[in-house]
């Protein structure tokens, strides 16, 4: 039943395109069917994916293809589902967000029904990414993926900047495709390319095999320094796609190295400290980045590679924990890297949604000209304010749960002392260190971005005109608000389902815990959600008894006090550049942050300046410089491109003589 409902779920994404790609004369039939296919195609995934959780599965099937190595084998795991339900729940929301935020297209008579075709491709590559047992079908889906994803970040591309970021997006994820195809070709030495007969060579290093797949995975999940196309895709694509690709498409990547990382057997310490480093300079350089940025969405965007850290700061530890023998450390890392996975996807949707809405409603993402919506957009603000407090990892939300349970792995890590295992406590300390800086600048970034869009007074007059987004785009957010809610409060829940999961990623890599580990490692869950809850319930009381004792009064409400200015113009305000410089100066060695500052002068300035600039350093400083390079490098080859078709005809006559000749 599970692989027929996995082939139904593919069967309507690439079916549905077609008809949505014909329908480019009929726009409102395209608005109409593209969220409707999306949705269809999700929910028969979800429910194999919910049925396999629940115990149903693991459950594969296979068919013939007549294609060298390749084979039609599908199945579904308990991994597979774990990655697979973030990414369907969250494609058929963003669908039914997309209908409303490309309304403005549609208006300006744009045909969307390309997008809806490529869109529907890219939830059905996805999915067939994560349930794919063949290695051939595996890159087919992936390709899937990356080409309907560039498309879709290529919707705008009348305007400069988006077709440069698309470009750049497709360079970036096909270095990351050859190291993919490279580590293939290495495990499939045997001549096949099924999953469960993939292995490396008797002599060949597993290191070769590791350093492959974490280039070709990391470069789409976004690891520093592979991250450069994520803050440049992610803003130029449409707000729902961006939600798509920041929320679930990265989370691919970690998908396919934690499957190739299983077939390559026990892992060295090494690869933990690889991955443990890794996620803790993309946490460090990610949030610092985004606290550096004015672009609502670039913030957003590089917020996403600070999250892409912490995972790889659990997945980090659970490696490390392996190699070393710390049972606690391994299930612990694992289990807050796999369920901080699920959590990003739900507050980084719902945040890109709720960054999307406030660029619908004012026409910018300038964090400078916005301020003042939460008195215009009072739902997208508490929506917007909830998905900041899941990110930041604070209680009663989501974020917390995930961020806990790498903290107890470190702990973990950092008791092994005791055992006199210096690695461990190493690794703890590293990780410790390294989760408290990320959560602290978190912090600061989204009361900066929360305070300076949705508080004090609008700085524009299209801020100043905004109001509440329609149905359509308001109830994929308020959704995910409530899980994110939801799931901070469902930890005796959440830990019967990530368990096993956990449990199968551990005898992937021939490693086992006891069960008296997993119950008291997860009961940390329970424990936490309890008292949130508890919290909550107080709370509640509170506000109850307060409204109780006022209900026979009368009561009046009067502004804030602000220190004597009762009516402060925009002026008066904190801007982005502003805010952050304190914290951002601490750090301009990192970041390497451009700052104009035009000092007033005299008793009586007419004007003063101060605003910053913060470019991507990897991109100036390591990319730039050498697609420079191989840009005058093959410049010389440009005087055999004429333009004229007579030329290149010969230049094709004269090759096939030359391999006639060589042949000959």
């Amino acid at each position: 039943m599970i692989p027929a409902l996995l082939a139904l779920s593919i069967l309507t994404f690439t079916a549905s395109a077609p008809v949505l790609a014909m329908l480019r004369r009929n726009p409102r039939a395209a608005s109409r069917l593209g969220p409707a296919t999306a949705v269809a195609g999700c929910v028969p995934g979800i429910v194999a994916a919910i049925l396999t959780l629940a115990g149903a599965g693991p459950a594969s099937a296979t068919a013939s293809w007549s294609v060298p190595s390749g084979g039609l084998s599908i199945g579904m795991d308990a991994l597979s589902a774990l990655f697979a339900i973030p990414v369907l729940i969250v494609s058929a929301l963003a669908a039914i967000y997309s209908r409303g935020y490309l309304r403005h297209a549609e208006s300006e008579g744009r045909s969307t029904a390309p997008f809806w075709a490529w869109y529907d491709l890219l939830a059905g590559g996805m999915l067939l990414v994560t349930v794919a047992r063949n290695a051939l079908l595996f890159l087919l889906g992936w390709e899937v993926m990356a080409l309907a994803s560039f498309l879709l970040v290529m919707f705008d591309a009348h305007d400069p900047r988006v077709r440069r970021a698309g470009w750049i997006y497709l360079v970036a994820t096909h270095v990351g495709t050859a190291c993919i195809l490279a580590l293939f070709a290495i495990l499939g030495h045997a001549g096949s390319l099924e999953f469960d007969r993939l292995a490396l060579p008797a002599a060949f290093p597993a290191g070769i095999a590791f350093v492959l797949a974490f280039v070709g995975f990391g470069t789409k999940a976004g690891f520093v320094p592979l991250h450069v196309w994520l803050p440049e895709a992610h803003p130029a694509a449409p707000s729902g796609v961006s939600a798509v690709m920041s929320g679930v498409m990265i989370k691919t990547g970690i998908y396919g190295l934690l499957r190739f990382l299983m077939i390559l057997g026990s892992p060295p310490a090494w690869w933990g400290w690889v991955l443990l480093t890794a996620g803790v300079t993309s946490g460090v350089v990610g949030v610092l980045s985004a606290l550096a940025q004015h672009d609502l969405k670039r913030l957003l965007a590089y917020h996403s590679v600070e999250n892409i850290g912490i995972i790889a700061i659990g997945l980090g530890l659970g490696l490390l924990g392996i190699s070393l023998g710390i049972p606690a450390m391994a299930f612990l890392g694992f289990a807050g890297g796999l369920l901080h996975v699920v959590n990003h996807a739900v507050f980084k949707s719902l945040l890109f949604m709720g960054a999307g809405s406030v660029l619908e409603r004012t026409g910018t993402r300038d964090i400078d000209h916005l301020g003042g919506l939460s008195k215009r957009m009072p739902a997208t603000s508490l929506c917007f304010m909830t998905g900041s407090m899941a990110i930041c990892g604070l209680p009663p939300f989501n974020g917390f749960l995930s961020e806990l349970l790498i903290y107890l792995a470190a702990f973990a890590g950092l008791s092994a002392t005791a055992a006199r295992i210096p690695a461990g406590s190493t690794a703890g300390l590293l990780a410790t260190g390294g989760l408290a800086l990320i959560g602290g600048l978190a912090l600061a970034c989204f009361t900066k971005a929360f305070g300076t869009v949705f508080l004090g007074e609008p700085r524009t007059p299209h801020a100043a005109g905004a109001r509440e987004v329609d149905a359509s785009m308001r109830t994929p957010m308020i959704v995910l608000t409530a899980a994110c809610l939801c799931i901070g409060l469902a930890g005796p829940a959440a830990a019967p389902v990530i368990g096993p999961v956990v449990d199968s990623v551990l005898a992937g890599f021939g490693f086992a815990v006891s069960a008296g580990t997993a119950h008291d490692a997860l009961g940390a869950l329970s424990a936490a959600s309890v008292a949130s809850a508890a919290v909550l319930l107080l709370a509640a009381s509170v506000f109850a008894a307060r409204s109780a004792i006022l209900r026979n009064r009368r009561t009046s409400s009067a502004p804030t006090w602000g220190c004597g200015f009762t009516s402060p113009a925009p002026s008066m305000q904190y801007t982005a550049s502003s805010f952050a410089d304190p914290i951002v100066g601490l750090f301009g060695a990192i970041i390497r942050r451009r700052r104009r500052f035009e000092e007033p002068a005299g008793l009586f300035p007419a004007s003063t300046e101060f605003s910053t600039d913060t470019p991507d350093v990897y991109q100036e400083k390591l990319y730039k410089p050498v697609f420079s390079a191989f840009e005058r490098a093959f410049s010389g080859f440009r005087v055999i491109q004429h333009g004229r078709l007579n030329l290149y005809v010969l230049y094709i006559a004269a090759a096939l003589f030359a391999l006639l000749l060589w042949k000959l």
